[in-house]
């Protein structure tokens, strides 16, 4: 395995990525590393999500930008704000010990005067939001001249969301001799396009095979009546008692009908949509980061450029209506080398849908039964015994109610009260 001393990185950035626990390079960055910091080419890098993208980009950018000079050198386009956020922060990690490098990360929902007072005081790195940058750029409030160096991360997820006339009106504005740096999941035809126009004779380098979805991701779909969809999607819920995940629909209005529904069940789930408000979306995805929620029900749009480890389902209550939505949504899960669950859940005329998606990802999606009582019984009541198995014992916090407490139980064999506790569970399930 190379290292990232092998792949010409700089002292200052490898003593914060160490710092950060990066111990080897992904495949993506060990391949595109030491081409971008060499190659004088545009490239074009082809990977699922959650395979080190931000690094694969974000270290050479350090690498190359002329540092003393107090100029926007390089931009970074982002399909949203989180995303925006997450390259943001992720270059300031690891400029850490470089001085003089300041990254600001532009979107909407903030204050532009601030994020204009931040650009003019001398920032290299601009990440955006292509709505808001081009606000920014009308004001003439960001020298787009002196830019370099343009990553378009999410290309295809960026043209899923209606950004083709953005991104060109953008790339209109910058100087000629700038290199283009094209990172996708997916290389759809209007992404191709985009390669076309804006990139003469890219090196282009695909990790996998294009459109292909994570390895460590199996893929089921449950065959459902409309009437029992909703049933159906507490069943799998049941099932996964230890789930981490989102629940994809197509609509926004059944986005909030099903979090709804699943709150009022006693589900630990909340909703994410377009009519919210940053403020509100804010406080939604603060929750789910920190495990505080079990599931978010979210439409394709809004959960666009989520970037949160250890999803462990992805669930499709809805079918998408392209393949590469489908792959986008899987590639939520089994991250950084993890493994994942995606579960479609499709009626009796959506299966020729869910054999094309099968073709286009070359990945099998296997037919599974709802589970039923037996199964959903038996696997709560394993989450329960690992969980007591697993429980981190405050010694000094229970000392004192310990006494009673084995008293009471003093005439109970260690199986009766192994019965009783698994009854406790059993009985309220």
């Amino acid at each position: 395995m190379i290292s990232f001393p092998e792949l010409g990185v700089g002292e200052n950035v490898l003593k914060a990525i160490n710092e950060l626990g990066f111990k080897e390079p992904t495949p993506i960055q060990q391949q595109a590393i030491p081409i971008l910091l060499k190659n004088e080419r545009a490239f074009i890098g082809l990977a699922q999500t959650g395979t080190g993208k931000t690094a694969a980009f974000g270290i050479p950018l350090l690498e190359l930008i002329d540092l003393p000079l107090p100029l926007t050198q390089a931009l970074i386009l982002a399909p949203t704000r989180e995303l925006c956020v997450q390259i943001s922060n992720d270059l300031v990690k690891y400029s850490k010990f470089s001085r003089s490098v300041n990254i600001t990360a532009v979107y909407g929902g903030a204050s532009i005067t601030t994020q204009i007072r931040q650009i003019k005081k001398g920032t290299q790195i601009v990440a955006a939001t292509p709505g808001r940058l081009l606000d920014l750029i009308n004001r003439g409030a960001i020298n787009m001249k002196s830019i370099r160096y343009v990553v378009l991360d999410e290309a295809d997820e960026m043209l899923n969301m209606g950004f083709q006339e953005d991104i060109d009106e953008i790339l209109s504005h910058l100087p000629k001799e700038r290199r283009v740096w094209l990172f996708s999941a997916t290389m759809p035809q209007e992404v191709r396009s985009i390669a076309n126009r804006y990139m003469h004779n890219p090196f282009e380098l695909t990790i996998g095979k294009k459109n292909e979805g994570a390895e460590n991701t199996e893929h089921f779909y449950y065959v459902v009546h409309e009437r029992d969809r909703y049933q159906a999607l507490r069943r799998i819920l049941d099932s996964t008692p230890e789930i981490f995940g989102i629940i994809f629909c197509r609509t926004k209005i059944d986005t909030q009908k099903i979090s709804e529904s699943l709150a009022k069940d006693g589900y630990n789930a909340d909703a994410l949509h377009g009519d919210l408000t940053q403020a509100q979306r804010d406080k939604v995805m603060a929750r789910y980061r920190s495990h505080n929620l079990d599931v978010l029900v979210a439409t394709d749009v809004a959960a666009r450029g989520i970037d949160v480890n250890d999803i462990t389902h992805v669930i499709h209550y809805n079918l998408p209506d392209e393949p590469e939505s489908y792959l986008h949504r899987s590639g939520r899960t089994a991250r950084a080398g993890k493994s994942g669950t995606s579960v479609a859940l499709a009626n009796v005329r959506e299966i020729d849908k869910i054999r094309f998606i099968e073709k286009k990802m070359n990945a099998k999606i296997r037919l599974a039964r709802i589970p039923d009582a037996v199964q959903i019984c038996e696997q709560q009541l394993m989450n329960l015994v690992k969980k007591i198995h697993h429980v981190k014992v405050n010694e000094q916090g229970i000392i004192k109610y310990l006494q009673p407490v084995f008293d009471e139980f003093s005439e109970l064999s260690k199986e009766d009260l192994i019965k009783r506790m698994v009854s406790i569970e059993f009985n309220r399930f």
